[in-house]
């Protein structure tokens, strides 16, 4: 699903809607939004990802094969990501349109229930604090 953190790069040409959406907020400039804003994703902080990742790891039963979904189970709109970003980061938020691209999905959920009944896993890191802890990890480094 959409994971994002700490040290993932800004600058990247994969860089995920937060890490966009932070660069643009911190210069001052319109956020784009390809399409209207309400598509959803299951936006899920990368520390949560590490823990499943260490629970499959050492389980008792064996994973392997299995397709198990790692994510926060809760979808939000890019408009909520950015209205929260706005308000973390106390600035005016005011999107750019564009038109939606080719392929994007409207939306995407995770069932986390294999995780749950496979690893003892479940999300532990709410999205705000897992946003915050990523913007103060991007103000340390250079737009």
């Amino acid at each position: 699903f959409n994971v994002f953190g700490p040290r993932q790069d800004p600058h990247s040409p994969y860089a995920a809607a937060i890490t966009s959406f932070a660069r643009a907020l911190r210069t001052g400039e319109a956020p784009v939004i390809f399409g209207d804003g309400t598509q959803s994703r299951d936006f899920t902080p990368v520390g949560d990802v590490v823990e499943a990742t260490l629970r499959a790891g050492s389980c008792s039963d064996d994973p392997r094969g299995a397709i198990v979904n790692i994510g926060a189970g809760k979808a939000r709109t890019l408009l909520e990501v950015l209205e929260t970003m706005g308000r973390l980061l106390d600035v005016p938020v005011k999107p750019r349109f564009e038109a939606r691209r080719a392929g994007d999905v409207d939306h995407s959920l995770a069932d986390r229930s294999r995780a749950r009944d496979l690893l003892g896993w479940e999300p532990t890191i709410s999205f705000e604090d897992g946003l915050q802890r990523t913007l103060e990890a991007l103000r340390s480094c250079s737009t």
